[in-house]
């Protein structure tokens, strides 16, 4: 009678081609990733924005983080400006709206002034009760 060798169980699994197959697809995915182009988001021109209703409170920053605040009439004649530090804008706000409970405001800013600067004057706005904000831009000829 022949001697039974002892074999190992049947019932492991061979992991080596898994990983073989792992790595092909690893490699696949690295090279084609950096070809996905990216969604383009199509942002509106200017020269599509509509023109501005003239508004009694407009405020300018500009690229040294100064601020020109500028006070209109009804018929859009300008009735004062002047220049404002950060501190003294809350002020020069009050001083503008007056009993006006809907005043309306735009927020212009010099091409190289920062989007924070732009932000902490439209925020500060709406702390003085300013609830529509409009931002000014220069339409293209």
């Amino acid at each position: 009678m022949p001697a039974l060798r002892k074999r190992g169980p049947m019932h492991e699994i061979n992991v080596v081609p898994y990983i073989d197959v792992m790595l092909v697809l690893l490699i696949i995915f690295m090279v084609t990733a950096p070809l996905i182009t990216p969604a383009v988001i199509d942002l509106p021109t200017v020269e599509k924005a509509g023109q501005p209703r003239v508004v009694p409170l407009e405020v300018y920053v500009k690229s040294d983080r100064g601020l020109v605040v500028r006070a209109r009439d009804a018929a859009g004649v300008i009735v004062s400006e002047r220049t404002v530090s950060r501190g003294e804008l809350a002020s020069a706000i009050k001083e503008v709206r007056g009993k006006n409970a809907e005043l309306s405001a735009l927020v212009g800013g010099d091409k190289d002034a920062r989007y924070e600067a732009v932000l902490q004057v439209m925020d500060e706005l709406r702390k003085q009760g300013v609830t529509k904000v409009g931002l000014q831009v220069k339409l293209a000829q």
